[in-house]
């Protein structure tokens, strides 16, 4: 694997529905080195710091092979960054990653926290008010990861994968299972098992609890 793209978005207002928001999903590749911290690339923008970002989202990934699927489902090019990506990898298919799996680049160590869960700003960029239900059916949802090492990121460093060794589930089980209403407990456990993003571990703990107090 290499790292193909590296992208930084800016500050940027774009309509969504029948408001206008601001978003830093509009991300453009650099040539420059990036510095990674634990909280993302630096001069990254991110607005809405409820439902994205922080230690446990701070890098989100997408791969070659997901951005070529699309390309041919949407009959258009798609570029890197298009998606919000930091990060586009060649040879990348995001399905097939578990949570806690590890991408070494260089000096840098990323872990897989979360897939993306697609919202009304992704519909709004892709000029598709249906997108998000597309991108649901599609199950290529990009990695959302936290930074275990930081350090300098350049476009064209190898990416190696370290496989998690423990307890864990995949990407596209994580995925599909966020729209199950009725969760098992075990399924409930499964989840809280792997090392997941604090965001979705404060949400699943929450569903558990009321699990087991209906009996």
């Amino acid at each position: 694997m290499q790292l193909i793209s590296v992208n930084i978005g800016q500050e940027r207002a774009q309509q969504s529905g029948k408001q206008q928001e601001t978003t830093g999903i509009y991300k453009l590749p650099t040539q420059e080195a990036a510095q990674i911290t634990s909280l993302g690339l630096q001069g990254d923008f991110i607005c809405d710091t409820h439902n994205h970002g922080g230690p446990d989202q701070a890098v989100y990934v997408y791969g070659l092979p997901d951005y070529d699927w699309w390309s041919k489902e949407l009959g258009r090019e798609m570029t890197p960054g298009i998606f919000g990506e930091n990060l586009t990898i060649s040879d990348l298919e995001s399905a097939t990653f578990s949570i806690g799996d590890r991408l070494h680049l260089a000096a840098v160590i990323l872990e897989v926290s979360a897939p993306r869960i697609p919202c009304g700003t992704l519909a709004a960029r892709m000029g598709d008010p249906k997108f998000v239900k597309r991108y649901r059916q599609a199950v290529r949802p990009g990695l959302y990861c936290r930074v275990i090492q930081p350090g300098l990121v350049r476009v064209g460093e190898a990416v190696r994968v370290e496989p998690y060794q423990a307890e864990t589930l995949s990407v596209a089980e994580m995925f599909t299972d966020f729209y199950e209403r009725d969760k098992s407990e075990a399924t409930l456990r499964r989840h809280l098992n792997a090392p997941i993003a604090i965001r979705d571990r404060a949400a699943v703990e929450n569903e558990l609890q009321k699990r087991l107090a209906q009996g």
